[in-house]
């Protein structure tokens, strides 16, 4: 096969269309697609990009823009695009490396189901049968989360937990001290909870089932004994059925809208989680919002690592680079290297005499 300068031939890919024409003769040369980077063992291909640029165009124009804007727009981003893919494949790799696949699935797989819960549908089929008549192909979705999901579990990880366990109870409590109007008191719930698994469960006696202790729990029965008896949760012994303290503001919004006005000792639920099983919580204490100030060091922690966040995921990469095997078509490299590694540039300017 002929190769020409203009293009890096993936001639490991031909095994992919084995089952098309791809070549109509012998003699003929087709370009099974042009590599703008390797990444390790990876490449960041011309029609990947492409996809990204396509797709970035797509959604501005659904916004309202002119098309033509639109691609102008996203075009002038090209370089920046590539460098992003190429993080995103050192990130994934990553991921692979310390085996996150099957814990990236069942947030793909929760996601879902939190979409179908916001949208009152019944099953997952719905939400399918939903995403397609609107034009959207669920598996592109999914893709997509899993991208989004993979990134974050690294950087949450490698990053984010490096930073918030890092964290001295001296300069925790001095951040405090100096942001005080920023911490004041959340309202909090504390919860104990039974949870029935649906497995091995018809839908009709699982219900039956929550019904019948909301009702016995309600008319005054203890409900240490009843979760101790009848809840599925492996750690019921150890915890008797105590869930922890909440912020009320971070619940999913179905647990919102039930502790609207809730007092101490009601009974709540069930709440059904797909597939899962169903949950019933009983307010053991609730803490109203206030504008006092309150020293809660994990609060404190949360909020000192999303200050650190964004400045630590740009040097983790910059880990990952200098790491890692990063080739470019040379047609490509003054497009894409300048903003790929502009930290790395930062750092040597920063270092260099009479700065």
């Amino acid at each position: 096969m002929k190769f020409t300068n203009s293009a890096i031939f993936l001639t490991a890919f031909c095994l992919l269309f084995l089952s098309a024409p791809v070549l109509a003769q012998e003699s003929e040369t087709k370009v099974v697609d042009e590599v703008v980077a390797q990444v390790n063992d990876s490449v960041i291909t011309l029609s990947r990009i492409n996809r990204e640029v396509n797709g970035f165009i797509d959604s501005l124009v659904q916004e309202g823009k002119p098309r033509e804007q639109a691609t102008t727009e996203v075009e002038a981003k090209r370089g920046e695009i590539i460098a992003n893919l190429i993080n995103e494949e050192l990130l994934v790799q990553k991921a692979k490396e310390y085996g996150f696949d099957s814990e990236v699935e069942a947030q793909i797989n929760q996601s879902f189901l939190k979409t179908m819960r916001e949208l009152n549908l019944k099953s997952l089929d719905e939400l399918y049968q939903a995403m397609t008549d609107q034009g959207v192909n669920p598996e592109d979705i999914r893709d997509f989360r899993r991208k989004e999901f993979t990134k974050d579990l690294v950087f949450q990880r490698e990053v984010d937990a490096r930073i918030y366990n890092g964290l001295k109870p001296k300069e925790i409590k001095a951040y405090y001290e100096a942001h005080k109007a920023q911490f004041t008191q959340p309202e909090t719930v504390t919860l104990s909870m039974i949870f029935l698994k649906a497995e091995g469960n018809t839908a009709e006696d699982l219900r039956a089932k929550a019904n019948q202790l909301i009702e016995r729990a309600k008319k005054g029965e203890d409900f240490v004994k009843l979760a101790l008896e009848n809840s599925d949760d492996p750690d019921v012994k150890s915890n008797n059925g105590k869930a922890g303290t909440f912020n009320v503001k971070d619940m999913d919004d179905r647990y919102k809208e039930a502790l609207k006005n809730v007092k101490v000792g009601d009974i709540l639920g069930p709440f059904g989680i797909e597939n899962v099983g169903l949950q019933i919580i009983k307010i053991d204490a609730h803490q109203q919002a206030s504008d006092e100030s309150v020293y809660n060091e994990n609060e404190v922690r949360k909020t000192m690592t999303i200050e650190k966040i964004p400045d630590e995921r740009k040097q983790y990469l910059v880990k990952l680079r200098e790491e890692s095997y990063i080739k470019f078509n040379d047609k490509y490299r003054p497009l894409v290297a300048p903003i790929l590694y502009a930290e790395e540039r930062k750092a040597e300017t920063e270092k260099s005499p009479g700065k």
